[in-house]
């Protein structure tokens, strides 16, 4: 009997201005994925670094099998998101961020196997342990709020890891409107308003470092986001 080929996953990783951090942070990424049984490529979507980013992943390159670099002009999260996961051809597409990734969600994804479409990593399904700040984890609930009351959303986190199959990015990711912080958020409610089958499984959460946006900026943008999603996706 002829052994079924292992999974193939392509992780994401948008990172802008991180030429000091990225080393250490992939040296830990690479150690957690060593004994996962899957075809993995890590794929560093760099967008509008001006440190040194792209040259500090090209010199990584040939350390770790599978470290690929995509290089993008502006400084977009989302855009970054967007074009890594289209240049990708992994049965599963998987965005981590440099400072928050996991190997245990990449097994998780594999022992769902093919009963499910999406699988979030979520901060606020049962057996999660958010470690975080009061501030943040109170933002990260009251964000859900409004994407159940405004979008009808279902889903308890859309912020964080998460891993969709191949024939979802190339479905529903063209038709995504936002970049930045949403572009993850509005490709979670598409899929599931298109029936796709969502799983979510409880993550471990636990800041590295002090965070790089800030909430006061964060929060206008965002909700002027998911009103636009929501006039988007009126019939």
């Amino acid at each position: 009997m002829t052994p079924d080929p292992p999974t193939t996953i392509s992780v994401v990783i948008p990172v802008h201005n991180e030429a000091d951090y990225l080393p250490g942070a992939l040296a830990e990424l690479f150690e957690e994925i060593a004994g996962i049984q899957a075809w993995i490529t890590v794929l560093v979507a760099e967008n509008g670094s001006t440190d040194g980013t792209a040259e500090a992943v090209r010199e990584l390159i040939g350390r770790y099998p599978g470290l690929a670099l995509l290089q993008l002009p502006t400084p977009d999260y989302g855009a970054a998101m967007r074009e890594g996961f289209l240049s990708t051809d992994g049965e599963w597409a998987v965005n981590f961020d440099i400072d928050y990734f996991s190997g245990e969600f990449l097994r998780s994804v594999l022992a769902v196997g093919d009963d499910a479409d999406l699988v979030l990593a979520s901060k606020r399904a049962e057996g999660a342990d958010d470690r975080r700040g009061h501030v943040r984890r109170f933002a990260t609930w009251t964000f859900n709020q409004v994407l159940r009351f405004v979008l009808s959303s279902g889903v308890s986190d859309t912020h964080g890891m998460k891993a969709i199959r191949r024939d979802v990015i190339d479905r529903i990711a063209p038709e995504v409107i936002s970049t930045q912080d949403l572009f993850d958020t509005e490709l979670v409610v598409r899929a599931e308003r298109a029936g796709y089958r969502i799983t979510e499984v409880p993550a471990v959460v636990e800041e590295k470092r002090e965070t790089k946006s800030s909430l006061a900026k964060r929060v206008p943008r965002t909700l002027r986001g998911v009103w636009r999603i929501r006039k988007s996706l009126r019939p």
